[in-house]
Formats: C-alpha cells, sequence, structure tokens
C-alpha cells in the first residue's frame, strides 16, 4: 500500500457521449460499507482527485484545509434531519411504518404530511396507525407516485411529537437499527434548517474547530438548504440515464448568501461545494453570467455527464452507491472514466463507503 500522501496518475481516455447506467456500476465488498461513524468525525480518510492531473492521492480529512486559498468560500448545506421513522401497530397488532417526507404545501398545522407507508398494499386511505398513546398517524389519501397523505393524531406540538416518538432514517445499507449515537452523528454540526430525511453526508466530517481553522485562514463559510429526500437512494433502474426522473426537493438561498458568492467570485475567489446537495443549489442559482439569484422553491435538477458546471470550482463529496444519481453528478464534474477509476482505487485501498464512510475531494 503506497504512503497516505503520494499522489498516483490515473490515465482518463473514455468520452462521456452515449453513457448508459452500466457505466456507473462497481464492484464493492460488502465490508466496506461504513455501519457506524469513525470514532472522530474527522478520523476519516480524503482521496484528493485532481481532474487537471489526473492524480489521487491518499490523504486525511483534516487535510482538506491544505487546498482552498484565502478569498475562497466553503458551501455549506444546513438542512437538519428529523426523526421522520414513526414505527408503529394497525389496530390489528401488524406492525407498520410511516416515513414523513414533506409537510403538506398550504398546510399551517403541521399535522399533514406527504409519506411513505410499510406494508404499502395494507394502509389504504381511512386506515390508522398507532404510534403509541401519544400519537396515532391516519392514512388520508394516496398520491399517483404510491405515497400517501398522513394526519397526524395526538395531543401536543406536532414537531415535539416527532421528536418525541421519531426514529432517526438511516440509510436502507446500515443494516441495524439507530441507537442513540445516531441522533447527533447523522447531523452535521451546522444543521439548523428543519426538513432533511437523509444527512448531506459530505459535511458529517467536518468539526466546529475544523470550520474555525477554515476562517482563520480566511476561508468563508457560505450556507444554502436543500432538503434531502429519499430519493437519493434510489438506483437509476433504466439502461438510459436520461429516462430516470429526480423527485424534487426543496432549497433555498438567502440574499446575503447569494451576494457572500458574488462578491467571492467577483475577488477571484474558488467556490467549494460541500456535498452534492449543495452543488445542486450553486448550479440552481447560477446564471449564464456565473453570478449567483438568491431563491427557494423545488428542484429536481438531474446532473449528468456532459454537464457544463458554472456554480462549482471543486467538490467535497462522500463515496456514491453504484448505478446512482449522485454518482453521475459526480462522474459530470469530474469525467467519468476519472471517477470510475478512483472509485477502483478506493476500492483497493479499502475506504469506507456511504453515508458513514469516508470522503473525497475533488479538485
Amino acid at each position: 500500500m503506497k504512503s497516505e500522501a503520494d499522489p498516483a496518475p490515473l490515465e482518463a481516455d473514455g468520452s462521456d457521449a452515449g453513457l448508459t447506467t452500466s457505466d456507473f456500476d462497481y464492484d464493492l465488498p460488502s465490508r466496506l460499507i461504513a455501519q457506524r461513524p469513525a470514532p472522530r468525525r474527522d478520523g476519516s480518510r480524503l482521496l484528493v482527485l485532481d481532474r487537471a492531473s489526473g492524480t489521487v492521492a491518499d490523504r486525511r480529512f483534516p487535510d482538506v484545509l491544505d487546498y482552498p486559498a484565502p478569498g475562497d468560500v466553503l458551501v455549506v448545506n444546513d438542512t437538519r434531519v428529523f426523526p421522520a421513522r414513526l414505527l408503529g401497530r394497525k389496530p390489528t397488532g401488524a406492525a407498520a411504518e410511516v416515513l414523513l417526507l414533506n409537510p403538506v404545501p398550504g398546510d399551517t398545522s403541521g399535522r399533514s404530511w406527504e409519506a411513505l407507508v410499510r406494508p404499502g398494499g395494507k394502509l389504504k386511505p381511512g386506515r390508522l396507525v398507532v404510534v403509541s398513546d401519544e400519537l396515532q398517524v391516519r392514512i388520508e389519501d394516496q398520491m399517483p407516485d404510491g405515497g400517501r397523505v398522513v394526519y397526524l393524531e395526538g395531543e401536543g406540538e406536532p414537531f415535539e411529537l416527532i421528536e418525541r416518538h421519531g426514529h432517526v432514517p438511516l440509510p436502507p445499507y446500515v443494516e441495524r437499527p439507530p441507537d442513540p449515537e445516531d441522533r447527533e452523528r447523522y447531523q452535521t454540526v451546522y444543521a439548523d434548517a428543519v426538513g432533511s430525511v437523509a444527512a448531506p453526508t459530505a459535511g458529517l466530517h467536518f468539526t466546529t474547530e475544523l470550520l474555525q481553522a477554515a476562517a482563520a485562514m480566511s476561508v468563508a463559510i457560505a450556507r444554502v438548504t436543500l432538503h434531502v429526500g429519499p430519493g437519493t437512494f434510489r438506483p437509476v433502474d433504466v439502461e438510459d440515464p436520461r429516462e430516470h426522473a429526480l423527485h424534487s426537493e426543496r432549497w433555498e438561498m438567502t440574499p446575503a448568501t447569494a451576494q457572500q458568492l458574488n462578491a467571492v467570485r467577483s475577488s477571484g475567489g474558488k467556490i467549494w461545494a460541500v456535498g452534492t446537495t449543495s452543488a445542486r443549489v450553486l448550479e440552481t442559482t447560477v446564471q449564464h453570467d456565473g453570478r449567483f439569484e438568491p431563491g427557494s422553491g423545488w428542484t429536481d435538477l438531474y446532473i449528468l455527464p456532459p454537464h457544463d458546471f458554472r456554480g462549482i470550482d471543486a467538490l467535497v463529496t462522500n463515496f456514491h452507491l453504484p448505478r446512482s444519481s449522485l454518482l453521475m453528478l459526480i462522474s459530470a464534474f469530474a469525467g467519468s472514466e476519472l471517477v470510475m477509476r478512483a472509485y477502483r482505487h478506493a476500492v483497493q485501498q479499502e475506504y469506507r463507503f456511504y453515508s458513514y464512510g469516508d470522503a473525497m475531494l475533488i479538485l
């Protein structure tokens, strides 16, 4: 095994034209899928991929600050994961599960939600899921995509009931029940805006101390919000990736953040996206002249190779599932052949993969 700092060349000789979903497949031993976070947030490894030279270097995550320069900005997604998984029983006693997704637009009570349910064939409109003596979930309607509209019944403020009785919605490849540690570790240190059912996992590696160190070297921190939905784990199951559709997710960029990013651009600084979710907000809001427009709404932006990136200069990310839209996004940024070679290197070097795994920096 080579040293942690030695760059190795990766030759990229393919074109992104005419790609199929199979081009984004790779073999991953199950032992490399991280089931728990590293003992320390910043204790993970960092694979650094340089697009210009085609080299990789094996580093540690705190080394991420070796690369930005004074005047650059790290853009983080400040969404907060909420305990969206409600486990209960039908009145018959059979187990049932409700995964809350989004509040129903226009509902101000906080009680009407779009949700996924299990077992889907049994939980028809009118059925009830008893979560506890304090909280019941009534199925109100069925949506065209198979989801449900549900209503939270119980005494007390709805979000307090969710916090008290909900469970952390760990990804399906974490094959264990959530434990108390997950409430803190499946959350970034800067999480603020409640609304995600999955963490923006590239940000999980940052500590308060690392962010303070960035500020001390005049690297700014900018916040955007994208509430991550369960579609982030959905594989692309058609061979032509252009036929796949992403579920929409809520985003926001404040006027202050847009002003901050435009000032960085005007002064020649670089924009470092922390995570594919931050990258999607930046690519959603960037204009043809490279300036950012504030706003909020829903985005289903689906980034495939080739894509003309205007909003980011570098990307911090985790390792993503085979045949996933997120793997396609980073391949659009760095080139499919180069990314897949980097992934093979990561497997050979036994990096830890997925949400609780190691990180990657694409320069």
